[in-house]
């Protein structure tokens, strides 16, 4: 019976636009195009400048990749259903945009704890740091984040198409994802929130805790460290990624792992809304204003652009 039901479900209704808001159209279009502009700087300076050509940068690169990939799976169908009556998904278009969805924050929270480990190294061990962090581990590195990522997506999104849906389908969000789908669904969800569960626990405390532990050694580093201009210099190579974790981490806690008794549409909207739509566009500007290294790569450019043209 539950499989009937399923094929007669082909679209989902968002409900989190009541009606066509061009204010949420203009919003959210300046933000993609922020995103876009800013992480494909970012890909082009680590690209063409060789002093960024070094394993923190070559991770900096994969995260801005991530983050155009994150905002491209949900903003453009939000900007197209902001200026419909009535928003609407089909039910392949859902399970698509939220495997890319879950695939990106899987990777995201592998990668985030790679550059942690990577910051490590290069301040705690910087005699190994070449061997450690070699251009054939790092290429690896990414590579497994990648695929640990779209492994886990591959979990929820078979536990998702089993779910089935009673009446209209009928979804508290403007995009979707898995915790929705779950609040709309009429069969046993039992499966898919053991594993969503379970992926808080492995993807997401286990690197979150690596980072902890890799920027705790680093605080222990650098605080032995004789000159003030060393110190300095460590936690201005730090600070931006502190900054991107805990931005990451947090609103993506709050986006999977609140309480159902105290939801809210309107909350659940505006935490997903900061987790994978507005932290993407924050992220270069957290690398840019905190990273001399990324200026001057920056004026550098600027420069060279100038000359060309005159």
């Amino acid at each position: 019976m539950a499989g009937e039901n399923q094929t007669h479900v082909t679209e989902f209704m968002l409900l989190g636009f009541s009606h066509g808001q061009p204010f949420l159209f203009v919003l959210f279009l300046a933000i993609y195009l922020a995103t876009l502009l800013g992480n494909s700087a970012i890909l082009a300076l680590v690209s063409l400048d060789p002093h960024l050509h070094s394993p923190m940068y070559f991770f900096l690169s994969h995260l801005s990749c991530l983050d155009i990939c994150y905002s491209s799976v949900t903003v453009p169908k939000i900007l197209a259903n902001a200026l419909r009556p009535q928003a609407t998904i089909s039910y392949r278009g859902c399970l698509a945009q939220m495997f890319f969805l879950m695939g990106c924050a899987g990777t995201e929270c592998a990668l985030l704890a790679v550059m942690a480990y990577d910051r490590y190294a290069a301040i705690c061990q910087p005699l190994r740091y070449s061997h450690a962090m070699s251009r054939g581990v790092c290429v690896v590195a990414a590579a497994s984040c990648w695929l640990w990522g779209m492994l886990d997506s591959a979990v929820h999104t078979l536990l998702a198409s089993r779910l089935s849906f009673c009446g209209t389908a009928r979804l508290q969000h403007i995009f979707c994802d898995v915790p929705p789908l779950l609040r709309a669904a009429c069969s046993n969800t039992r499966p898919s929130e053991v594993a969503l569960h379970a992926a808080s626990v492995f993807v997401g405390l286990s690197p979150f805790l690596l980072v902890v532990i890799s920027y705790l050694r680093i605080l222990a580093t650098v605080l032995g460290m004789p000159m003030a201009t060393s110190r300095r210099k460590a936690f201005s190579t730090c600070s931006a990624h502190l900054l991107v974790v805990t931005l990451y981490f947090v609103t993506s806690n709050l986006n999977y792992n609140r309480s159902s008794s105290g939801y809210s549409p309107a909350a659940d909207t505006l935490v997903s809304a900061l987790y994978c739509i507005v932290t993407p566009m924050l992220n270069p500007l957290i690398y840019s204003l905190r990273n001399q290294e990324v200026w001057e790569a920056l004026r550098k450019a600027v420069r060279g652009r100038g000359m060309a043209g005159s």
